[in-house]
């Protein structure tokens, strides 16, 4: 690698006509008769409709309890499109439930591991039964279509969990930010006057536990339309578990019913009903990340963010139904639901971690890689600038044979963190693919 490594340099990397010939984006292409990049960029933005029409059709194959009349509705202009007009489908239904009694069923649907080293795995069939399970809680709660739910959590597979049955229900989900203090949690609960949270005790951050629990009961107290907040008791960490409700949560705040999800959740029954809505009934509200003024709520429909990301992540990533995709993410970050509706839609596994990327170890994160067999591996580019002083030392300690391809957003790269990624971790083999977007348009 040079001493002073600058863009706008020879191609390091180019696609093998294996690579092209296997990929999403050129089998769509082939069966659509298109021949060049151009034509398919051209196509796909002079006919948006038929374009996004095919990919619900055709390419994901979604299943609509009604289907709809028109792809896109833009009577009130472009900038307000109405998407599947007349059509009714819940996204779990596409997520979920149409892998039943399929293939899929007995494949892994999340890979986990926390900081500490806890591993385990859910099969598609497991999601769906303990989804249901906490689908049939919330009901139990009293808590029904258009309700607003917040996750406080870390990206655990009860985090997917709590997220997949807020929707199940016909609920609207809040992505909560896990490093997030009292204030911002319960300005964005407020926002969208939500009625429940999910959270957990507490985490393991560098081998001390991060008390969420705390931070989520002095949000709660000043949350009017709170009513209940569900408590994942996870007991990791250094500190000894928290066994006894109610000495947990001395904090609470009296308006707000506490419940033990491993009580309340253990005792359902693993069937349940998919509420049904219209594609377009708000499924999801996440918050930018603008430092000034009142949060903004980004709002998101069944039939729009999860079919966008999933796109991209299809077509723009490449990523396939044999392959395990981990992005180092939060759910408080679009790229957390990013990861868990488009893995789901697509059939393929989500890598889930729970702690920091660099303990015990500064190989924490090449030894996750190698352990669970990551083909795709999504970072930002400051983590690997933090990474990389460290040489390449933990790097090789561990088989990268897995990895197909790297992923990044958030921020630009600069050549010399970039390089590293490309040469050292990737030997010059693999790509790096940028993924530009926003919270607000759904991705890329």
């Amino acid at each position: 690698m040079e001493d002073t490594p600058t863009f706008g340099g020879p191609i390091v990397w180019r696609p093998t006509k294996e690579h092209i010939e296997q990929s999403n984006l050129k089998r769509f292409m082939d069966r659509h008769g298109i021949k060049s990049y151009d034509e398919l960029m051209r196509r796909s933005t002079d006919d948006f409709g038929w374009f996004w029409d095919d990919i619900i059709r055709n390419e994901f194959k979604l299943k609509f309890d009604r289907p709809y009349d028109k792809i896109v509705d833009l009577s009130r202009g472009t900038p307000f499109p109405k998407w599947c007009v007349g059509g009714e489908m819940n996204i779990v239904t596409n997520l979920l439930d149409r892998y039943k009694g399929t293939d899929l069923d007995s494949r892994i649907a999340i890979k986990y591991e926390n900081e500490e080293g806890d591993a385990r795995t859910l099969t598609y069939a497991q999601l769906r039964t303990e989804v249901n399970k906490t689908a049939n809680a919330l009901r139990e709660l009293g808590l029904a279509k258009g309700d607003a739910i917040g996750v406080f959590m870390p990206l655990t597979p009860e985090c997917a969990i709590a997220m997949l049955a807020i929707i199940k229900i016909g609920g609207m989900f809040l992505p909560l930010f896990s490093g997030f203090g009292a204030g911002a949690v319960a300005s964005r609960l407020a926002d969208a006057d939500a009625k429940a949270l999910f959270t957990c005790d507490c985490f393991p951050r560098r081998g001390k536990n991060v008390d969420m629990l705390a931070i989520a009961n002095e949000a709660a107290a000043n949350v009017s339309t709170l009513e209940h907040m569900i408590v994942h008791q996870r007991g990791v960490g250094v500190s000894p578990a928290r066994t006894d409700l109610q000495d947990a949560r001395a904090g609470r705040p009296s308006h707000v019913k506490a419940h033990s999800w491993n009580e309340i959740v253990d005792r359902q029954s693993p069937e349940s009903p998919t509420a049904r809505t219209s594609a377009e009934d708000v499924m999801m509200i996440i918050y930018t990340s603008g430092t000034t003024g009142k949060p903004k709520g980004a709002v998101h429909t069944h039939c729009g963010f999860p079919i966008k990301g999933a796109q991209d992540m299809y077509h723009g990533l490449d990523i396939h139904p044999d392959e395990t995709l981990w992005w180092t993410t939060d759910i408080g970050w679009m790229m957390g639901p990013w990861l868990i509706y488009g893995t789901l839609l697509i059939g393929a596994t989500m890598m889930l971690y729970d702690g920091a990327l660099d303990h015990p170890g500064a190989d924490r994160l090449w030894e996750l890689v190698a352990k669970h067999k990551v083909t795709a591996l999504g970072i930002s580019p400051t983590l690997i600038r933090a990474l990389l002083r460290h040489g390449e030392g933990p790097v090789k300690k561990h088989d990268l044979t897995s990895l197909r391809k790297f992923a990044s957003t958030g921020e630009p790269w600069n050549p010399v963190p970039w390089l590293w990624l490309f040469e050292v971790v990737g030997n010059s083999k693999l790509p790096i693919i940028n993924y530009s977007g926003g919270t607000e348009i759904s991705g890329g």
